[in-house]
């Protein structure tokens, strides 16, 4: 029996038109910078994005962090959502790998960063404080469930930060998703931005990737980063050659994912015993009311044993359940689940 996978976006495997280009992809050593197939996704990154260069990296995480090494010197500190995946789910990689400071800012309901906060948040020209460098926002925002940030915010920070001689980094994992949600090109919610991260994998399916965008000099020294890190592939135009297909084909199927969760969410919705909280581009999050016949563990369990429908608990806020639609999510799966637990539910 086919399974259903809803515990996120991240469980998205490659198409076959992926494995037929990853079979054929033209490589070379990507270390000089030798594999045309790396290449070719760096300078149609740079291009998508409207930045100057771009580099290829293992996963968002290190892109995040070869951005913020690139950026800032050690002890120089950056102003963060105290949400923000980099800050939460990142290791502290920030501190542990380049003695770099976060300040954390209060997440609003809307996924944004005050601009009062971010003003009050600066540090003084004083030698008994850590020296103020960057600005991070993540577009759309994780833990805000899967809210995207808009272009007129993004250019206010930009703004700021240019007034305060800062740098703007956006950990853009689903950049094309919070694009998709407005209907905009992705250079329109970016064009402030110093540097930008984007994952190939999730949404647009590649089995492993990210990419990191800005300026030429910027992006020269996130390869230096990258290569302490252990980044640095050699014939990773295997991997890069889905990566293409992701960006130039599966992004703009995005809104179909985002259509597809909010049919799940109103689906949901009708089964008494469950409350839907919030449904946002893909995410959905949902808990069950007191009453359920079945514990939150239990539905779970039951619904990966009986159905092959994958679901988990949310680990950023107990007695919820966060799902993601994808690619491998259609309307004939969502039909499915919402039967499923209706049925676990009477």
């Amino acid at each position: 029996m086919k399974y259903i996978d809803l515990r996120s976006d991240t469980v998205s495997h490659p198409t076959a038109e992926m494995r037929e280009a990853m079979a054929k992809a033209e490589v070379g050593d990507d270390v000089y910078h030798d594999d045309p197939t790396v290449n070719q996704l760096e300078a149609d990154a740079a291009a998508l994005l409207g930045k100057e260069a771009a580099v290829f990296v293992t996963s968002g995480t290190q892109g995040n962090l070869c951005a913020l090494l690139a950026h800032c010197q050690r002890g120089e500190s950056i102003l963060i959502g105290d949400t923000s995946h980099i800050f939460r789910y990142e290791q502290g990689g920030m501190a542990q790998l380049g003695g770099i400071l976060p300040h954390t800012l209060p997440v609003q309901s809307d996924a944004t960063l005050r601009l009062a906060d971010l003003e009050r948040a600066i540090n003084p020209d004083d030698e008994h404080k850590p020296v103020t460098r960057l600005v991070a926002l993540e577009n759309t925002h994780n833990m805000a469930g899967g809210l995207p940030i808009s272009a007129a915010y993004t250019d206010a920070v930009a703004d700021f930060a240019r007034r305060n001689n800062l740098i703007l980094h956006i950990d853009g994992a689903r950049i094309f998703n919070a694009a998709a949600a407005f209907g905009v090109d992705v250079q329109t919610l970016v064009a402030g931005a110093d540097s930008v991260t984007f994952c190939l994998s999730k949404g647009l399916c590649a089995p492993a990737g990210s990419v990191l965008v800005g300026e030429h000099d910027f992006i020269r020294r996130a390869r230096r980063a990258r290569k302490v890190l252990g980044g640095s592939l050699r014939q990773a135009g295997i991997l890069a050659a889905a990566g293409l297909i992701a960006l130039h084909k599966m992004r703009d199927r995005l809104i179909e994912d985002h259509r597809n969760a909010q049919l799940l969410a109103e689906g949901l919705s009708e089964i008494p015993a469950v409350d839907i909280k919030s449904q946002n581009t893909n995410f959905i999050f949902f808990s069950l009311a007191d009453d359920a016949s079945v514990p939150l563990d239990a539905f779970v369990h039951i619904l990966r044993r009986d159905y092959n429908i994958f679901m988990s608990p949310y680990t950023g806020e107990s007695g919820r359940i966060r799902l993601r639609t994808h690619y491998w999510i259609d309307r004939a799966a969502i039909a499915k689940v919402v039967s499923a637990v209706s049925a676990i539910l009477s």
